[in-house]
C-alpha cells in the first residue's frame, strides 16, 4: 500500500527523529512511503486563535499539497484531528468541499492505521521499563483513539505498560493556552508528571509531541526520574538505525 506521509511542522522542526522513525515502522509494515516536501501546517495554530481565513488559505494549501485518493498517515492525533474535524468550519459547501471530504476521510494518525487499517500490531520493538500511556486531548476526543496505542504497545518486547489516574485528563499544553494561562498550564502539568510518578513509570508515552514537549518541560525543570517518549519512537526502539 501506497501512503502519504504528513509531517506536521512541530515534529519537523522540533522532533525530526520522530517522523523517520514513523517512515521506519510504516515501512516495516510493508508500505511504499511517498513525501511531498512542499507540505506546510495544517493550519491549526491560525484556527485555535481564532485567524481562521488564514487558517483557510494554509488549509487550502494543505488540501493541494495531498492526493485525495490515498492514505494520509502523520504521527500526531492533534494535527490529524484539526483536518478530520476542524476543516468542517472551514470548507464546506466551498469550491473544494468534496476533496476536503476526501482528503477527511483518507487521513489518519500513526496508531489508528496500523492498527484499524494495516490490521498490524507488532514491529519486533524493544524498551526495558514500566510505561504509562497519556491519552492526548486530540486522540481520544477527536480522533476516538484510546485502544490503539496500548495494544500496539503492549507488543513492545521488555515494556511493562499500566494506567495511571487520570490519564485522559489533559496535560495543560494546548498551544497557545500554556502561554495565555502559564500558571495553569504548569499545575496540569505537575499533576500529570506526578501521576505518573506514582506508578513508579520509566516513560510517559504518547501520540502527540506537543504533549510530550510540555511534559518533558516540566520534567527537565524539576529533574525528575521519568522520560517522554513518542508512540512511533517506541516503535522503532531496538531495531531502528537510529
Amino acid at each position: 500500500m501506497t501512503v502519504q506521509l504528513f509531517i506536521p511542522c512541530f515534529v519537523d522542526q522540533l522532533f525530526p527523529e520522530t517522523a523517520f522513525n514513523t517512515v521506519r515502522v510504516l515501512e516495516k509494515a510493508g508500505c511504499t512511503v511517498v513525501y511531498n516536501p512542499q507540505q506546510t501546517c495544517c493550519g491549526q495554530p491560525a484556527y485555535n486563535a481564532g485567524f481562521w481565513d488564514e487558517a483557510k488559505k494554509i488549509g487550502n494549501k494543505f488540501l493541494h499539497d495531498f492526493a485525495d485518493d490515498q492514505p494520509i498517515v502523520s504521527p500526531s492525533a492533534s494535527c490529524t484531528g484539526m483536518v478530520k474535524n476542524a476543516y468542517n468550519d472551514l470548507f464546506t459547501n466551498t469550491m473544494v468541499h468534496n476533496r476536503c471530504r476526501a482528503i477527511q476521510g483518507n487521513s489518519y494518525e500513526l496508531s489508528d492505521f496500523l492498527v484499524n487499517v494495516l490490521k498490524k500490531d507488532y514491529f519486533g520493538a524493544e524498551l526495558e521499563g514500566r510505561a504509562v500511556y497519556h491519552d492526548s486531548c486530540s486522540a481520544l476526543r477527536e480522533c476516538r483513539i484510546k485502544e490503539e496505542p496500548r495494544q500496539l504497545l503492549s507488543r513492545v518486547d521488555g515494556l511493562e505498560l499500566v494506567e495511571m489516574r487520570d490519564t485522559d485528563t489533559c496535560c495543560g499544553f494546548g498551544g497557545t493556552f500554556a502561554v495565555k494561562f502559564e500558571a495553569i498550564s504548569s499545575a496540569m502539568a505537575e499533576q500529570k508528571v506526578h501521576n505518573a510518578l506514582e506508578m513508579e513509570a520509566d516513560f510517559i508515552i504518547s501520540t502527540d509531541s506537543s504533549c510530550l514537549l510540555h511534559l518533558q518541560g516540566y520534567i527537565d525543570k524539576h529533574q525528575l526520574p521519568i522520560k517522554t517518549m513518542h508512540l512511533a519512537d517506541v516503535l522503532a526502539h531496538g531495531w531502528a538505525n537510529i
